[in-house]
């Protein structure tokens, strides 16, 4: 048996043409294109706009912060496409771990199915707890049952994950109701932001718009240093254009939503269709919004002065438009609201394509015969996201949302010409332009903003991954449904010569 055995893709498909109504392995298809975009959009537009928008601009990039979401906005649509090709060509559940598992081996689709897990957990956890302390701080709840900081037990994250994991169990469309709602509203204050914030635009706030770059105070050293710098044995440094790339790598966080609309694909309607306008479509609005929030901002306030915690309502009072601010504040819980719910809905689909091919035990893969979602799993990641934000201070860890969103995306784009050479004749609905040239630029683009994160976070990266192997290694890679056909096989009697 090999680490590197891949999954037939004809076997991938047959499970995406499987009908999850009488209770087996297959799920449901509910969906259009513009659920999987309300969906996209709902995980997108959250944290992005309104906390790493202050956070990178005081810390890292300036007014460049503009740039820096350019950037990581262009970076994500190279990886976007390669999504867009291979969802159409393999509309399936599990996304980025089922195309490894076709393509580039066993062993690679379990490290990126262990890494989207992890990416999926981490970041709905730290948005259920900015989710708690922006009610905190609009309904003035006690800060030692919903602030961030100086609370036991945070009650409003718990509270926020279990009701939209419920949610999520129930049923795709209840899901996808609820966030087309909660976008409408985030979208409509996002296009608010920007018309409102431009008449209080001083020109004399994006001056320098890259901040000479200037040495690090003592948080940035050592481990807390980019990869990059410590390589080469640069000065750990701040602001400049490198700044603007470590803001870039940071806030990519805030795109990595995207490719849970690739996970959907066993529940869209056309998923050969739906699947790249759901996915390009996100995108683009996504990253138009995120670049006009993010000017008005830093032209509202003078970089050094945001306030990290609320930049958006923050800049409205410094302008006297307070009344502004609770409007931004009610944005915001709708804007989390959507992104924890996704981030449960994806991760459930991930676990369950995990579990149906027997690398974690696949009972829990059970679809329910009434409501056709993966029930068990969903729940036992629901349970496990509300232990991790009621318990846990997690904003020290966002930067590992990143790095795992960044590692699939390597992969993914490395996927794309594998898939094309082992199987050309496959039905490409949608093809990725200048491949392989594009996928090999999308991956090395990826991985370049791998190494300007921290080294702190690629150590937890690591130990994450090695944890992941030591799961797959004890269990995974005998139990998995592959390694069970390949035993039958070789216990089969050979039969005897006439």
């Amino acid at each position: 048996m090999s680490v590197l055995r891949t999954k037939p893709i004809k076997d991938v498909l047959a499970q995406g043409d499987a009908d999850g109504s009488d209770g087996g392995l297959g799920l449901r298809r509910r969906l259009g294109a513009v659920d999987l975009m309300g969906f996209g959009i709902g995980i997108v537009i959250g944290t992005g706009i309104f906390t790493l928008t202050g956070i990178e601009a005081k810390n890292h990039a300036g007014p460049g912060v503009v740039i820096s979401f350019g950037i990581a906005g262009l970076v994500a649509l190279l990886a976007a496409l390669c999504y867009a090709e291979l969802a159409a060509s393999v509309p399936t559940a599990g996304s980025a771990y089922t195309y490894a598992y076709a393509t580039m081996g066993e062993i690679a689709a379990w490290i990126i199915g262990w890494d989207l897990l992890l990416e999926f957990a981490l970041g709905s956890a730290v948005v259920a707890r900015g989710w708690s302390g922006y009610l905190a701080s609009l309904f003035n709840l006690p800060s030692a049952w919903f602030a961030e900081e100086g609370s036991i037990v945070n009650l409003g994250a718990i509270a926020i994950v279990l009701i939209l994991g419920v949610v999520g169990i129930v049923g795709i469309r209840e899901s996808a109701r609820v966030t087309n709602l909660l976008v409408l509203v985030k979208v409509a204050i996002c296009v608010f932001i920007v018309v409102a914030g431009l008449f209080f635009v001083k020109a004399a706030n994006l001056s320098p718009f890259i901040p000479s770059a200037e040495p690090a105070g003592g948080g940035e050293d050592g481990i807390r240093q980019p990869v990059t710098q410590a390589i080469f044995g640069m000065e750990p440094s701040v602001f400049g254009f490198a700044g603007v790339l470590t803001a870039a790598a940071v806030v990519f966080f805030a795109y990595t939503g995207f490719e849970a609309v690739a996970n959907l694909g066993e529940e869209t309607r056309k998923p050969r269709r739906d699947l790249p306008l759901g996915i390009l479509g996100t995108l683009l609005i996504s990253t138009v919004l995120y670049i006009a929030v993010s000017l008005v901002v830093v032209g509202m306030v003078r970089y050094t002065d945001i306030d990290e915690g609320a930049p958006i309502a923050s800049a409205f009072k410094a302008v006297g438009a307070g009344w502004a601010a609770v409007l931004v504040s009610i944005a915001a819980i709708a804007g989390l609201t959507s992104v924890i719910l996704v981030d449960l809905v994806a991760m459930g689909r991930i676990g369950f394509a995990i579990a149906r091919d027997g690398l974690i035990p696949p009972s829990i893969a059970k679809v329910h015969p009434r409501w056709g979602t993966p029930y068990r799993i969903s729940a036992i990641m629901t349970i496990g996201v509300a232990l991790l934000a009621g318990l846990l201070p997690l904003s020290a860890l966002a930067d590992l949302v990143s790095i795992g969103a960044l590692c699939a995306f390597v992969l993914v784009s490395i996927a794309v010409p594998i898939l094309r050479r082992k199987r050309p004749d496959l039905d490409r609905p949608f093809k990725v332009p200048f491949s392989p040239v594009l996928p090999i630029v999308s991956a090395l683009a990826c991985l370049y903003l791998m190494l300007n994160l921290s080294v702190e976070t690629w150590i937890r990266f690591l130990i994450w991954m090695v944890l992941g192997g030591i799961i797959y290694f004890g269990y995974g890679y005998r139990k998995n449904r592959l390694a069970r056909r390949e035993a039958a096989a070789t216990e089969e009697p050979t039969p005897a010569p006439h």
